[in-house]
């Protein structure tokens, strides 16, 4: 069977050219060199919005060195341009996200895709739709099946994914690939708070998100497995042994001491142990948000009051069994199983135990979170590389040297050392491999052996970052 590692890796580049640009538009720089706009011709672009477009000119004007330029305008409108389709479903608002080069929506992905236009939002009617539409989306799709991590355009058809098709797990119509992985949950949490929160519209916070508010709750609560293992267990074959999960599909054993089971990584990776760390920190955080939401939207005092007793019951189940004791301090584990084995190592793909400030899980200067931080990004975490072309995190989804341009956006984004977040960009800058655009992953010796030419939460976050830095460091770009 193909598995989605194998169809993904080494696509080829002018395909994926062909289908990101073909814009006429290029300029010269003093160095003699020619950037042409790799983004789609205006009439052929899925979704424009005007405040985009301003925010893409101010900061290209804060940017020194053009070929970060160029990059930059290629990559922050790459969701927008390719990826989002806008419609009307079931007599709502709907916007539909792919991830560029798979034709399904995944729920962390297409969250996270369009989280840097929602500071936009509040003075552009056409990004109020597409975030309405997304979020009925998202709220469609919870009730579908919670344990779901990607989904169908259409909610009543079979997956089209060659590799889910034969999974032994109870497959939904709508469903792309149901493996449960906690944050599939707790982002669109952060996209309907980040977007209540910069625009007041309280249009889709209806009776159905409500439903899906106490089912994300109720899921939550059926993984702390009080009651038994509870419905969900998944199990696939394939050659790649974190493609499927251990003991009949429900996982590893676990003492249940509160915290929530994951049975897959933000990579779509097989838990080893099933108390993933970075992603019971982001269901608290994403907990109290609910709560918040609750009380302020719906009046639903009792059902925020059960969200923050359970995040007071995540947090400290972490606290008592997710921290690595050592003479030089503690630091977080990767993932745990409650009965004293601990994971220790990091994954470039977020929720990771160093993005845990950027999701709000922690603050930056947090002691722990340092420690945990310096950790990561060390030879002590088996998944971080070194090589002639920078260094980074990756993971098992595509094996070692393979470093994820993710995880060094990751480290500037969470960073306040110009120095740090300089060579950053300078790495990201010279990892391209003459494409103007983020990938997966690439060798850490060779950035022309990359994976995926079109991975639109890459490059969006990649404008995300330079958005950042034109905010608060704007001396790095002025130097870049």
């Amino acid at each position: 069977m193909t598995s989605r590692r194998n169809l993904l890796k080494w696509m080829a580049l002018a395909p994926a050219m062909a289908t990101l640009g073909g814009n006429a538009f290029a300029f010269t720089a003093k160095s003699g060199k020619t950037f042409t706009s790799h983004r789609p011709p205006l009439a052929k672009r899925k979704f424009t919005s005007p405040a985009v477009e301003q925010l893409i000119a101010r900061t290209k004007s804060r940017i020194g060195d053009p070929e970060l330029a160029w990059m930059f305008e290629n990559c922050f409108p790459n969701t927008l341009d390719t990826t989002v389709e806008v419609g009307t479903l079931r007599g709502k608002p709907d916007t539909f996200v792919v991830t560029g080069d798979i034709d399904a929506m995944w729920m962390r992905d297409s969250s996270a895709q369009v989280w840097p236009y929602v500071q936009l939002a509040k003075h552009d009617p056409a990004l109020q739709r597409l975030f309405r539409g997304l979020i009925h989306r998202h709220t469609l799709c919870i009730s579908i099946d919670p344990y779901a991590n990607a989904f169908m355009p259409d909610p009543q058809a079979k997956s089209n994914l060659d590799w889910a098709q034969h999974d032994v797990t109870d497959m939904r119509p709508g469903v792309a690939e149901r493996k449960w992985e906690i944050d599939s949950l707790c982002y669109p949490v952060r996209l309907a708070h980040g977007y209540w929160q910069a625009t007041g519209d309280l249009t889709p916070f209806d009776d159905d998100w409500h439903a899906s508010m106490r089912k994300v709750l109720a899921t939550f609560k059926e993984q702390q497995r009080k009651q038994g293992n509870g419905p969900y267990q998944f199990q696939r074959t394939s050659p790649n042994p974190t493609e499927t999960q251990f003991l009949h599909g429900y996982g590893n054993p676990t003492k249940l001491v509160g915290m929530i089971h994951a049975m897959f990584r933000p990579s779509d990776d097989a838990c080893l142990y099933p108390f993933n760390i970075p992603g019971n920190l982001f269901a608290v955080t994403t907990l109290h948000r609910m709560a918040e939401m609750l009380r302020a939207l719906r009046n639903d005092h009792d059902t925020a009051g059960e969200c923050e007793a359970l995040a007071d019951e995540i947090q400290h189940a972490v606290e008592t069994y997710g921290v690595i004791r050592g003479e030089q301090g503690d630091c977080w584990a990767y993932e745990v199983d409650g009965y004293g084995n601990q994971l220790f190592m990091d994954d470039a793909n977020v929720p990771s135990l160093l993005a845990l400030p950027y999701l709000e899980s922690c603050k930056r200067d947090d002691a722990r979170y340092q420690r945990t931080r310096a950790a990561v990004w060390s030879a002590r975490n088996p998944y971080f590389f070194e090589g002639k072309a920078a260094s980074g995190i990756g993971g098992p989804h595509e094996g070692l040297r393979m470093i994820w341009p993710m995880s060094i956006m990751m480290r500037a984004l969470t960073s306040a050392d110009e120095s740090e977040i300089g060579q950053c960009v300078g790495w990201l800058k010279s990892t391209h491999a003459g494409t103007g655009f983020m990938h997966e992953s690439f060798d850490q010796d060779d950035p022309g052996n990359f994976t995926r030419a079109w991975f639109a939460w890459a490059n969006t976050l990649f404008g995300e970052l330079i958005v950042q830095l034109a905010e608060h460091h704007p001396a790095v770009l002025r130097q870049a």
